[in-house]
């Protein structure tokens, strides 16, 4: 699924897997998954972590939906689902971090939609003119005394 979408280097892909493979041996250790199915198949995941040394920030490492399925609202239910157990486990930021090529102009449109703020740019991150984006979006957790560390 991560190789059909079409925008993901080899390497990207392989470190997509490995990250997939270790959230599902390991829930909840150094990352957490969630999966949408169509039945029994597997049609979109995420997967996410808490940011080391910070204060209750997270990272969202993936999002992948079966290009099939784009524009169907998985990648939004993802991403509820996301923002909701994050805000269970008294998360008070996401980080979201993206390419600026143009072949990732929908999932940027598709951040902005959902009211992550693009937040900074460092230019030639990835490659040359292939600048890191970065989207964030502040949670408003229940009851955020207490729940910090």
């Amino acid at each position: 699924m991560v190789e059909a979408t079409g925008v993901f280097r080899t390497d990207e892909i392989d470190v997509a897997v490995e990250v997939f493979d270790d959230a599902v041996a390991r829930p909840g250790i150094d990352y957490h998954g969630l999966g949408a199915y169509d039945g029994d198949r597997l049609v979109g995941f995420t997967l996410f972590g808490k940011t080391p040394c910070t204060v209750a920030t997270w990272d969202l490492y993936w999002i992948v939906v079966d290009p099939a399925l784009h524009r169907g609202g998985v990648g939004r239910q993802l991403m509820a689902a996301a923002e909701q157990a994050i805000t269970r486990d008294g998360g008070r930021l996401i980080v979201v971090e993206t390419s600026s090529r143009d072949d990732y102009a929908p999932t940027r449109a598709f951040y902005e939609s959902l009211e992550y703020d693009r937040a900074s740019e460092i230019a030639h991150y990835y490659a040359p003119d292939d600048h890191l984006i970065v989207y964030t979006k502040l949670l408003d957790p229940p009851d955020t005394v207490g729940h910090y560390g």
